[in-house]
């Protein structure tokens, strides 16, 4: 029997990526979300541990890979950021993705595994992991 200090934890690790390595995974999704809490790239940055130049650097790795524009300034000089539209889109999508995995990996662990574990609280958003909507599609990406 185990309690909720010794309970198994289910924890993935999804990410996409091409030749040159990773041009989005959880990491660029809780970026993504970050801007768009916060309307600011440095703040994003700096809650999640990296300069806002490696923020930067990742963001237009993404838009390169994908050839959409993720996130843009707001009007005003110090105005800060929000997502575009493509950027909101591939946040909503990626969310569904790992959740969707995720609550395939912990239905298959219940199954065939001696013990009864539970879904990582850090998910890419705070929505409780068996409260889907239907899917979003991307119709940016070929």
């Amino acid at each position: 029997m185990t309690n909720s200090t010794t309970r198994p934890v289910v924890r993935l690790h999804l990410w996409l990526e091409t030749r040159k390595g990773i041009f989005f995974g959880l990491g660029r999704m809780m970026l993504l979300e970050k801007i768009h809490a916060s309307n600011s790239l440095r703040s994003a940055a700096q809650s999640l541990g990296m300069s806002y130049r490696a923020a930067w650097g990742k963001i237009k790795n993404t838009e390169k890979v994908l050839g959409v524009t993720l996130i843009e300034r707001k009007a005003g000089r110090r105005a800060g950021y929000r997502l575009t539209e493509d950027g909101l889109m591939l946040m909503a999508c990626f969310n569904h993705w790992f959740k969707d995995v995720e609550r395939y990996a912990l239905r298959r662990a219940r199954k065939l595994l001696p013990c009864t574990p539970v879904a990582f609280k850090e998910t890419p958003s705070s929505d409780p992991v068996d409260t889907l909507d239907d899917p979003v599609r991307m119709t940016f990406l070929p």
